[in-house]
């Protein structure tokens, strides 16, 4: 028998291993996600996840959307994840950023897409990620 290894997390009730693949688009699907937009969107995924207990496992900011691959725990729920990544990064980006203002009533779209990723997939959706930055570049 073959036995795979996985890492897991625990909040004390729960022992899970929960990836997402989440992707969204800003507002009018307006490619303003470029430098210097994009290397702070980064940054600012980074801070909040730890803030949120989860963990950007792999990221690609394209000018007009955004790969995430996040570990949550999923009785915070990847909804609520998404939500604050989302709404915390709109705030700071605009504040920062004044075009980004001057240009969309608020930054990212209602929508994002979402599927739980098993363990098998990890690695082809970091290689499609990937493929989506040299395609685009």
């Amino acid at each position: 028998m073959m036995v795979l290894s996985r890492s897991v997390e625990s909040n004390h009730n729960v022992v899970f291993d929960c990836t997402y693949h989440v992707v969204f688009c800003p507002k009018y699907r307006k490619k303003v996600l470029k430098e210097p937009v994009d290397i702070r969107l980064k940054e600012l995924f980074l801070e909040k996840a730890v803030e949120l207990r989860a963990e950007v496992v792999e990221m690609e900011i394209l000018p007009d959307h955004v790969h995430l691959l996040i570990k949550c725990d999923p009785q915070f729920g990847i909804h609520r994840v998404v939500k604050h990544l989302k709404g915390y990064t709109s705030r700071v980006l605009r504040m920062e950023f004044r075009h980004l203002k001057s240009r969309l009533p608020s930054l990212w779209t209602n929508s994002y897409f979402v599927a739980t990723v098993g363990t098998v997939q990890l690695d082809v959706i970091k290689k499609y990620m990937e493929s989506q930055k040299e395609r685009n570049d």
